[in-house]
């Protein structure tokens, strides 16, 4: 069998939010983004989960957004081929705040989306999968979840603001079905068939 190792992505949509006032990223499906700065982290989500983790003492931060693949069993078994990719996902992000300079005992979460928006995916409430999956990593990891806003069938869009902690959601009740957002998650969901296709996942943490 061959082994293949899943890369999550730094997000490089850097940008100045006029809005806010703030320099800002924006981050699509696969995609992370951890920062010591006073910056604004942006996503829309659609069936896909993002964890947004801190450190309350030092105001490190950084969100991720992520889907498992489809041949998901069990969502709580980190052994499976679909618990690995997610744990990938969260450790990429959770490592990334390590290297500069959170600690573990400091860390909080605020986990959003899992939205039955995509309803013709092979797989069966795939938002309620990844929902399910990333509080019950974020609870074996030690990571309290202090605030959540998961499934319902509208996208969502997610303004967090690391330094502080604070979450702004906009429930999108005019984009249910939006292309955009359907087409982004479809495409992230074929490369995550793809590469589960290939092989196993291998962890590099």
């Amino acid at each position: 069998m061959s082994s293949f190792c899943y890369q999550e992505s730094l997000a490089t949509k850097l940008y100045f939010d006029r809005t806010f006032n703030i320099d800002a990223t924006r981050i699509l499906p696969g995609e992370y983004y951890a920062t010591a700065s006073n910056m604004l982290l942006i996503t829309t989500l659609g069936s896909c989960v993002s964890a947004c983790i801190r450190d309350t003492q030092t105001g490190i931060g950084g969100m991720n957004h992520f889907m498992l693949p489809e041949n998901v069993q069990s969502p709580s078994v980190w052994g499976s081929s679909s618990g690995r990719y997610g744990a990938y996902a969260m450790e990429m992000l959770i490592n990334q705040l390590f290297k500069m300079g959170a600690k573990r005992q400091n860390l909080e979460a605020k986990l959003f989306g899992g939205g039955a928006v995509v309803k013709h995916m092979k797989i069966t409430n795939i938002g309620e999968r990844n929902a399910e999956f990333g509080l019950d990593y974020l609870k074996a990891e030690g990571i309290p979840v202090v605030s959540q806003d998961l499934l319902d069938i509208y996208p969502r869009r997610v303004y967090f603001f690391p330094v502080t902690g604070r979450v702004l959601i906009k429930k999108l009740y005019n984009l249910h079905g939006d292309n955009t957002i359907i087409s982004r998650e479809q495409q992230y969901h074929a490369r995550l068939k793809e590469s589960s296709d290939e092989g196993e996942v291998e962890l590099f943490i």
